[in-house]
């Protein structure tokens, strides 16, 4: 019986670890990807996934966690769009790895079918965040080429060349170790935008620290009242150019996935606008 037990007790000992240690890396890969949302619409079922309501305050609850709950800026979510989301999960989510997409629009396998059944299970699943970050620092949308402009001159026909001027001068007074970044950034002609990402949460908290504290220095020394509703989202088009300059100076090992989305984009129209931004000084209103 002493023997017996002896085996029993030894066999015992090597599968509780093994059970740990499965625990323990599972506990190690929390990823959470969020889904900024602002109205009903389908989400996927991967638990990967974390929909979250941005400017959730004053609203009717989609049933869903919203932006408006602990420490949060959810207020000002007609300005900073997406970006209350992504302050609201900085100061309030614990994980290990964290990404935000759209509801319209995901990170996912590339699929040449406009049926929107077959687009939905392109979608990345939680197996492909995991393994993608198990071997780089960042999942980033391929970048958008506008050929005929620089990414600053592009912003400028775009929106108001004095707020990115101000960015710029906020860079050299609070993180001077990144204006050079920034010129880089500018004088390109490519750009990764719409503000979807992958990455673990500690390189999230260092870029959020470093975003918010610029974009909140300059919404103290900008007046935005006479911007249309379309202009007074300022700081989530200054984000995304901003994402570029962080990444720019952090040197991480990156790579860029298709975007699904999941509604048909009218790129004709696109191109008018972009060619009357530029040619004919037309903005968007």
């Amino acid at each position: 019986m002493i023997g017996e037990d002896r085996q029993i007790t030894e066999g015992f000992f090597p599968l509780h670890s093994a059970l740990f240690t499965l625990h323990w890396l599972t506990a190690a890969m929390d990823t959470k990807i969020l889904i900024a949302i602002h109205k009903p619409y389908w989400v996927p079922s991967d638990p990967v996934y974390f929909p979250l309501q941005v400017g959730a305050e004053g609203k009717a609850s989609l049933g869903f966690a919203g932006d408006n709950t602990g420490d949060n800026i959810s207020s000002k979510n007609p300005n900073y769009c997406e970006l209350t989301g992504l302050y609201w999960a900085w100061k309030n989510l614990e994980c290990d790895n964290i990404g935000l997409c759209h509801y319209r629009r995901y990170f996912g396998h590339r699929v040449r079918s406009n049926n929107l059944e077959d687009k939905k299970k392109a979608i990345f699943t939680q197996a492909d965040y995991e393994k993608l970050l198990g071997q780089y620092d960042a999942i980033l949308p391929v970048k958008r080429n506008y050929y005929i402009e620089t990414v600053r001159s592009q912003y400028e026909h775009a929106h108001y060349k004095k707020d990115l001027d101000e960015v710029e001068t906020i860079i050299a007074e609070k993180y001077p170790d990144y204006s050079q970044a920034f010129t880089t950034v500018m004088n390109r002609r490519k750009l990764h935008i719409l503000n979807m990402f992958a990455m673990k949460k500690t390189l999230f908290d260092q870029y959020c620290s470093w975003l918010f504290d610029i974009l909140f220095t300059l919404e103290s020394r900008i007046d935005i009242t006479s911007y249309s509703p379309y202009e007074a989202r300022i700081y989530g088009f200054l984000s995304e150019r901003l994402f570029n300059v962080w990444l720019e100076k952090q040197h991480l090992k990156e790579v860029e996935v298709p975007v699904i989305f999941l509604e048909r984009v009218d790129w004709p129209k696109k191109i008018r606008e972009f060619l009357a931004r530029k040619f004919l000084g037309k903005k968007n209103q």
